[in-house]
């Protein structure tokens, strides 16, 4: 590992226990920096309400912490929404936010627009399919961004459990992104999970960057981060274990194929010869190819939308 990692992982690696409830809150007070916690919601109905009351509860009514909580719906036919709703959180539809430019599918696609909608100085990101959610993810993330100025953007980091077996998760991490990070930007070999969905940042940094629409955002937005403010910028949480619906191996294939495909742009600004993934499922007469296209589209950073910069003028 390079040494200036190894001096990161010494430097910018903490525990969620490093900085306590109170410590935290003083700091947003002392600074007076505004919270805004937005979750990404997609037929999530068993866990998303969840997820929000204990938000809700210790972090809100307990420590007047977080700001705002918002569910953007991609697309929901579940009851996510009203679920959502009745536990605290305000709902956006997805379609509804800068409808000019039509929406396509995608997180990414999600995590974008929610930056028109909501206004905290500090934006967190948390996956609304997470089970035995714990606070924990949104103390340990904003805590060093309301402690040191010269953090931008905290990764959480976590034990993932698959099937009853410890650090079996996060398969596509291991398989894809951990080899691309390493080969391609070993400042980046540090995070434990760079494709982790709880992360927070400034708003100041997620406004200038690019955000891939699909799976691809996580990596592209820290290796643009890193670009643009520097590894020393970047750091990491331990919020404990991470608990959430596993996908399947194809699902899986999918995402590496995004995450790929994300890499492959940063690295040579060009593009892919065939942006499309052939998988096999065996039907009644053998193996049938499913094609899927891979996501080929990239958000502009918000700051260069106009509408973005008429709300802030407002």
């Amino acid at each position: 590992m390079l040494e200036e990692v190894e001096r990161w992982l010494s430097r910018r690696s903490w525990s969620v226990a490093d900085r306590p409830p109170h410590r935290v809150l003083a700091a947003k007070q002392r600074t007076g920096q505004t919270i805004s916690v937005v979750l990404p919601a997609l037929n999530e109905e068993d866990t998303v309400g969840d997820i929000v009351t204990v938000i809700r509860h210790d972090l809100v009514e307990q420590i007047p912490l977080v700001d705002e909580i918002v569910v953007v719906d991609s697309g929901s036919t579940d009851r996510t929404s009203e679920v959502a709703a009745r536990a605290g959180a305000r709902v956006v539809h997805r379609d509804e936010i800068l409808p000019r430019i039509p929406a396509v599918p995608g997180k990414g696609e999600v995590l974008w627009r929610s930056l028109l909608v909501t206004g905290g100085d500090i934006v967190c990101f948390v996956d609304a399919d997470l089970r035995e959610f714990s606070s924990d993810f949104v103390l340990g993330i904003v805590g060093p961004l309301l402690t040191d100025p010269e953090v931008d953007l905290v990764k959480a980091m976590y034990d993932r459990p698959l099937a009853g077996s410890a650090g079996q998760g996060g398969r596509v991490t291991e398989l894809m992104a951990r080899p691309l990070l390493n080969m391609h930007w070993p400042q980046l070999a540090g995070f434990v999970q760079p494709l982790g969905g709880e992360y927070a940042a400034r708003r100041s940094l997620l406004e200038q960057l690019p955000f891939p629409v699909g799976y691809g955002v996580e990596l592209g937005m820290l290796v643009d981060a890193l670009h643009l403010v520097g590894l020393d910028a970047l750091a990491q949480v331990d919020v404990g274990v991470r608990k959430h619906r596993h996908q399947d191996g194809q699902a899986l294939g999918r995402m590496a194929a995004a995450i790929y495909r994300t890499a492959q742009l940063r690295l040579a600004r060009g593009h892919l010869v065939r942006p499309a993934l052939t998988q096999f499922e065996r039907g009644e007469d053998g193996f049938e190819p499913r094609t899927y296209s891979v996501d080929t589209e990239e958000r502009p950073p918000m700051a260069e939308v106009a509408e973005y910069a008429e709300r802030k003028v407002a």
